[in-house]
């Protein structure tokens, strides 16, 4: 059978996707010895796939990362690209690439046509380039695919990784919208306002980034509360963000503790419904 899906602009870069993997890295079922993790639609080379390894491999040494793409071409390319890496050896890729380690790239789209379930599917900067109303079916066969208690991870970044946003789903649908971002850049004519964000919202939000959409009233909030703090910008940008994010729970949004904590890392997560199309 033919890979479910079409061919991507393939865009791919150094370290694009650090601060999802940091995300993913702190899931419990990211930590499950053995676990498979999938990074679906990894671009034009390995080095996404890659740098998912190292930074899973950190937590759990086991861990299995299986990149896949519908382009054979592609596979081609990043398999070449993992026996050069795995010939440079540790002093290139430090933990990822030492001895057992267990990265593979096969031919495959949504159907995820891997031996077992995954417990991570990462799909990133893969659905910005379907349509909004395509995104349901995509979901609903990704987490489809899941091990129990497993993970679909999907969004968008910019091309040097200093603004994305994802969606976390479970076997029930989304569970957690999470946007991130390089918090020292704000305030650049690159980066104004945190609004920044809605430029790579995932695609089942960023068409509703509209008066009378959830997440459009969450991003004036951020914006208003970021603002609002500047003077706490004295003690350095991350401090502001912090202070920004506390005044966005202190309002009623449902940021919990844990992602209170996780704002020094330059992310806000929330609930889906707070941020639901309506």
């Amino acid at each position: 059978m033919a890979p479910i899906g079409r061919v991507t602009r393939g865009t791919t870069g150094v370290n694009r996707l650090r601060r999802v993997d940091r995300w993913i890295a702190d899931l419990p079922v990211a930590r499950t010895p053995g676990a498979l993790v999938v990074d679906l639609g990894y671009g034009a080379s390995a080095t996404t796939t890659l740098e998912l390894h190292e930074r899973l491999a950190r937590r759990e040494p086991t861990i299995e990362v299986v990149g896949l793409e519908i382009d054979p071409e592609r596979v081609a390319i990043a398999t070449r690209e993992l026996a050069v890496a795995l010939a440079a050896g540790p002093q290139r890729h430090g933990r990822a690439l030492a001895d057992d380690v267990r990265v593979s790239f096969a031919l495959g789209g949504f159907e995820v046509p891997t031996t077992r379930r995954p417990h991570v599917i990462r799909a990133m900067n893969v659905l910005r380039q379907y349509d909004e109303g395509e995104v349901a079916g995509i979901w609903q066969r990704l987490r489809a695919r899941l091990a129990p208690g497993g993970v679909l991870v999907e969004g968008t970044s910019n091309e040097v990784g200093r603004v994305a946003a994802w969606v976390a789903l479970d076997a029930d649908g989304p569970r957690t919208l999470t946007l991130a971002l390089r918090v020292g850049s704000l305030g650049t004519e690159a980066m104004p306002a945190p609004s920044v964000l809605a430029e790579r919202l995932p695609k089942a939000l960023i068409h509703r980034n509209v008066p009378g959409e959830r997440i459009h009233d969450l991003l004036v909030a951020l914006d208003r509360a970021w603002e609002r703090r500047a003077p706490v910008g004295a003690f350095g940008a991350e401090q502001r963000w912090v202070a920004a994010v506390r005044a966005l729970a202190d309002e009623g949004w449902p940021i919990d503790r844990a992602a209170q904590r996780r704002a020094r890392l330059g992310e806000l997560t929330l609930p889906w419904p707070a941020i639901a199309p309506r």
